[in-house]
């Protein structure tokens, strides 16, 4: 089943959360599951959305969530939750 934008959006979040809120991008790219003119375009979306973060670091360009990054996954979560107990 194709996964929507919200799905997508989610996906992408919560494998930053995962990763102890730091990540790469290309391990994020491999985990999201999504071509990369595709990855690009969701990821230029939350940047610009300020739901994630790109830092400069020794060790390369790190990716974390924004605490508006972190809002949105606990909306999302009491969507999900609303969805199912109403069987909707």
């Amino acid at each position: 089943m194709k996964r929507s934008k919200l799905e997508i959006i989610q996906d992408i979040l919560k494998i930053i959360q995962q990763n102890h809120n730091e990540i790469k991008p290309t391990p994020l790219l491999r985990k999201s599951n999504l071509s990369s003119s595709r990855f690009q375009e969701y990821f230029q979306d939350l940047l610009k959305k300020e739901f994630i973060i790109e830092k400069e670091t020794k060790a390369g360009k790190i990716i974390s969530l924004t605490e508006k990054g972190f809002r949105y996954l606990e909306k999302y979560k009491s969507i999900i939750g609303f969805i199912e107990e109403f069987d909707l």
